[in-house]
């Protein structure tokens, strides 16, 4: 089973008023493993940057009013894509996989408006798995933000001073994972060989080695243990075996 854990930073509340997308991060898992397989991007919103989205991310400094200097590893926006360059990249990245979100209606309302906006497919809500109302579901009454779900599961999330799409989606894959009950609940019996490729293949079954595995006794051993044998009797049942 192919899922995308995802998460999307963005200037604000609502699409509807002007709000866009300026970061995308996601990861795939299979079989409820990392693949290795990301996806991020960061977008230029072609708008300003609210100094309310910024202290949340910090990212854009050069999209404020008055612009910021980049401190050193800023984020600037101006000289990244537009969504219109990447949103096709996107949605070949996702496919039909199942969507993993933290609050999955915020991203899925800003995601659906971005790619609307260009006449590409939409997402299907019910395509998206919401780890919050998981949790709550799960904790009924306790916090369920992801830094307190990090906290309950024991999850590092020291490095995540600010949002970040990309860090947040490894975090939430943790997280997910704990929340239907474990980080390999399927042991990976059904992964396959090729699946760290992320291409489509059959559902991995046993099968004999091809080639059996070499004895690890020494003739040393065999020799003492044959000596033992013969000294319990012809009754033993190492000597019938």
């Amino acid at each position: 089973m192919r899922e995308i854990v995802l998460d999307t930073e963005t200037t604000g509340f609502d699409p509807e008023t002007g709000d866009r997308i300026v970061e995308i991060g996601a990861l795939e898992l299979y079989n409820h493993l990392p693949t290795g397989r990301t996806f991020h991007e960061y977008i230029n919103p072609n708008r300003g940057m609210p100094h309310e989205a910024f202290q949340v991310h910090g990212i854009g400094c050069d999209l404020l009013e008055p612009p910021q200097d980049p401190a050193p590893g800023a984020i600037t926006l101006r000289d990244k894509p537009l969504f219109s360059a990447i949103g096709q990249k996107f949605l070949d990245f996702v496919g039909d996989a199942r969507l993993v979100i933290h609050n999955a209606a915020f991203d899925m309302k800003f995601l659906n408006a971005e790619l609307g906006w260009l006449g590409l497919r939409l997402l299907p809500m019910d395509q998206a798995v919401d780890t919050l109302a998981m949790a709550r579901k799960r904790f009924p009454g306790a916090p369920a933000t992801l830094d307190a779900l990090c906290r309950r599961f024991s999850i590092d999330n020291s490095a995540r001073t600010l949002h970040g799409a990309l860090l947040d989606s490894e975090i939430l894959a943790e997280v997910y994972l704990e929340l239907i009950g474990g980080r390999q609940p399927d042991f990976a019996l059904s992964a396959t060989q090729e699946q760290s490729a992320g291409v489509s293949v059959d559902t991995w079954r046993p099968s004999p080695r091809p080639k059996p595995l070499p004895s690890r006794v020494t003739e040393v051993e065999r020799r003492a243990h044959e000596e033992f044998v013969t000294k319990l009797g012809e009754n033993a049942l190492w000597a019938r075996a």
